[in-house]
């Protein structure tokens, strides 16, 4: 499945034309549905660690991860989506100031989710992990051999979210007095997944591994390269460390939303996350970077659009809304806004507590509050000032919320499908346990009730790539592709001239 018939391919063109109305009729899109989760007491909704029902507080604890993982593969959860950052959030109330953050536990203290995938994946089948690291702090000889060797003890099932990291408190920590210029680090990353595709891909040939015992010979020498790679930014000598792991490359997500980290995401990324408040908004991110992914040689439907969401889930609307009411009730307002600082670079304790952020001349923070005061009923009747703006954040951050039964849910998510042209969502948690188990009580039985989520999986111990495009390896219009080393050849296809 690296590569598409001829007929195929030109039902994925007229799809890239905007004319996949008629096929999607024919056929629903299945949902792609991962949990999103981090490795801290405080992902997307401050203060509710201390909810009764959440645990997350024993987020050290391998237990409370191996638990989840059995009952996210059990639902048949596509991925258990893990996020990360290097630094924490002090930007709110004065730079540096920490305070905030900790007393919340929002994003801080905050563990490497990398050391948790092959526990997990001892004790699932078919569920993907996928796990942010970034391009801009560690070398990408060591990364490539961190991801090698988790792949293997995953049976291929670990993915890697390509971030570039955003906070200067990560920088300052690296030994920088801030943190590297956004498109610059675009550009370092970029030359970064060239290292690291010529360790995973070009570094040992497809056969060099033999494992003989007659003649004792474990890998084959002449079948084993150094990269030699010279850049602008890297001198990496090789060979990769590691023997090839199912993948070899893990299978790709990333998250960048600007116009760099669109482009980035579209030549490299297999999975997007994108975020928005409204479908409607949405769609033209979506439309660009299948655009930027056909201009890079790829098939635009070779990169899955994921989208954000925060779903509260009940037996009925009112049901679900007292829930909501009930969750806000533990939110922590100073731990919102230490986030929003993180996420922004904006300090709000710098303005009054009444000031309306939809009128404040801050073009980007207009943008965002005004995008939440478009989805929230009621909200042309309200002022959207600090406490109204951690409000909304405690519960499931800046992401888009759904709050009903599950028709409702369902009808919501759909919607987006058809309008946003989203292959699927990223569904954060509230409270852990809680938020999932009740996504799979009562939303999961109405997606499959219509025929837009999987009953279970095509393939027991598919690999990630496998569980997605059908192949292990990256698909032939993939550019880390062209590095791959094949057996027929006596050296990689790039390197010949």
């Amino acid at each position: 499945m690296g590569s598409l018939s001829e007929s195929s391919s030109s039902l994925q063109d007229a799809k890239a034309n905007g004319l996949a109305a008629n096929s999607t009729k024919q056929k629903k899109k299945q949902l792609i549905l991962n949990a999103f989760a981090m490795n801290t007491p405080g992902h997307l909704s401050p203060g509710l660690w201390r909810h009764p029902r959440n645990k997350t507080n024993n987020y050290k604890r391998l237990e409370f991860w191996t638990d989840l993982a059995q009952l996210l593969d059990k639902a048949g959860f596509h991925a258990l989506f893990l996020a990360d950052v290097l630094g924490c959030y002090d930007v709110y109330k004065g730079p540096g100031n920490t305070g905030p953050a900790l007393r919340a536990g929002a994003q801080f203290p905050v563990n490497d989710p990398l050391y948790l995938v092959p526990a997990m994946a001892a004790v699932t089948k078919n569920l993907v992990f996928g796990i942010t690291a970034s391009t801009t702090y560690e070398q990408p000889y060591s990364l490539a051999r961190r991801f090698s060797t988790v792949d293997h003890l995953s049976s291929g099932r670990v993915a890697w979210n390509i971030v570039t990291s955003y906070l200067d408190s990560a920088a300052r920590n690296f030994g920088l007095s801030q943190q590297v210029e956004h498109d610059a680090r675009y550009e370092l990353a970029d030359e970064y997944m060239e290292v690291l595709y010529k360790l995973w891909e070009a570094s040992w040939r497809d056969d060099a591994v033999v494992e003989d015992r007659e003649t004792g010979v474990y890998a084959v020498p002449e079948r084993v390269r150094p990269i030699n790679h010279k850049g602008t930014h890297f001198d990496v000598p090789g060979p990769h460390i590691c023997e090839p792991s199912p993948q070899r490359t893990p299978f790709l997500f990333q998250a960048g939303t600007s116009k760099t980290g669109r482009q980035f995401g579209a030549k490299h990324a297999e999975v997007i996350f994108a975020g928005g408040q409204l479908p409607e908004k949405l769609r033209p991110s979506v439309d660009a970077i299948r655009q930027l992914a056909k201009e890079a040689g790829r098939d635009p439907y070779h990169v899955k659009v994921v989208a954000s969401m925060c779903v509260i889930v009940a037996e009925t609307d009112e049901a679900a809304k007292a829930k909501y009411q009930e969750l806000l009730s533990y939110g922590d307002r100073d731990g919102a806004l230490a986030l929003f600082g993180g996420w922004t670079g904006l300090d709000l304790s710098t303005y009054s507590d009444d000031e309306d952020f939809r009128f404040v001349k801050l073009p980007m923070v207009q943008s965002i509050v005004n995008g939440w005061a478009d989805t929230v009923p009621g909200s042309e009747n309200l002022k959207w000032n600090k406490a109204r703006i951690a409000d909304y954040l405690s519960v499931g951050g800046m992401n888009a919320k759904i709050v009903g039964s599950p028709t409702t849910v369902a009808d919501e998510l759909e919607r987006w499908v058809e309008i946003a042209d989203v292959d699927g969502f990223n569904l954060s948690h509230v409270t852990n346990p809680g938020s999932f188990e009740d996504i799979i009580e009562f939303l999961l039985p109405e997606l499959r009730k219509r025929g837009i989520f999987r009953q279970g999986v095509d393939k027991e111990g598919a690999t990630a790539r496998e569980q997605f495009f059908g192949t292990p390896r990256l698909l032939s219009d993939h550019p880390g592709s062209k590095y791959r080393w094949r057996k027929e050849d006596d050296i990689p296809k790039y390197q010949q001239h």
